[in-house]
């Protein structure tokens, strides 16, 4: 039988046992989607990416995500956790490849720091959904436990995506932030409606001077009732400050921390920098630190 190299790798940190977790079989060749999707359920990370060979010149591997429940286009944390865990696996030097994944073909960059190795993660094609409808936003704030007073004015809600789409949902206090206490069985139902299964509820009500954005990302409908860490919400959400004018920036560039996971013990820090041409955002970058939880075999 052919051995698989699994690894548990914490994504956004460098403490283990914060930031996200995220599984990484890095010799997945051979798998099939019955496999994979019964290793990820095994696992149960919100995501468990597998790295398989590239058969062409244009990429370098492929790699596929799958929740515990179904197989997701791109995951952000556990990209960061796969190119890691590869790396370290290999010895890689500072580098950029270009991955396969269900969101397209998008570069990666391996990038030195002191003794250790960061993951720089270029996202999707950007795009914004409509704006919500006012059945829909009453749906999420009764499903949320808020009420229009408690959103941040001109932060309408929207879909944004870069690969993989999340719902926008900006809140005046992370104290009210801290509190959320779902109800997941109406989120499940909202995201049949709306098609998207993540909503991300962020703040910019931050007390520390080097964080811009606190957060918090549900989607029950994919069977991950919150995610600590979520590259695929934060990515969005620079696009869309800046699409909608809401923060300063050098007319070439904004980057910004994010720090999310604190409600549920996994606090994890990320950054996010976002290409700007004429007064829109036209690429996104996320970048993070990882650590080795543990590795085994299957």
């Amino acid at each position: 039988m052919k051995k698989y190299r699994f690894y548990q790798i914490d994504s956004f940190t460098k403490e283990r046992f914060t930031g996200n977790p995220a599984g990484v079989i890095t010799n997945a060749d051979g798998l099939t989607e019955v496999h994979m999707q019964k290793i990820a359920r095994e696992l149960n990370n919100s995501e468990t990416a597998f790295i398989f060979s590239s058969d062409c010149s244009e990429y370098d591997v492929e790699v596929r995500f799958f929740t515990p429940t179904k197989e997701v286009p791109i995951c952000g944390h556990a990209t960061i956790a796969a190119h890691y865990a590869r790396a370290m696996e290999n010895n890689l030097k500072p580098s950029r490849i270009y991955q396969k994944t269900g969101a397209g073909i998008l570069p990666i960059d391996i990038v030195k720091e002191e003794d250790d190795i960061k993951i720089v993660m270029t996202q999707g094609k950007i795009a914004f959904g409509a704006y919500f409808s006012q059945k829909n936003q009453e749906v999420i704030l009764n499903a949320l436990g808020i009420t229009q007073d408690d959103l941040l004015e001109n932060h309408k809600i929207q879909i944004v995506s870069t690969g993989h789409s999340k719902v926008m949902i900006g809140m005046k206090s992370k104290g009210m932030l801290d509190r959320l206490r779902p109800n997941n069985d109406a989120l499940v139902k909202l995201s049949e409606d709306i098609q998207c299964n993540g909503y991300y509820v962020y703040t910019m009500n931050s007390e520390e001077d080097d964080i811009l954005v606190h957060g918090r990302m549900f989607a029950p409908a994919i069977g991950i009732n919150e995610d600590p860490v979520t590259g695929n919400a934060n990515g969005p959400l620079g696009a869309y400050l800046v699409h909608h004018k809401l923060v300063n920036h050098n007319d070439s560039s904004f980057k910004f921390k994010i720090k999310q996971g604190e409600a549920i013990g996994r606090t994890g820090v990320m950054d996010v920098e976002v290409d700007i041409v004429n007064g829109e955002p036209s690429a996104v970058r996320i970048s993070g630190n990882a650590v080795i939880v543990f590795q085994s075999e299957i």
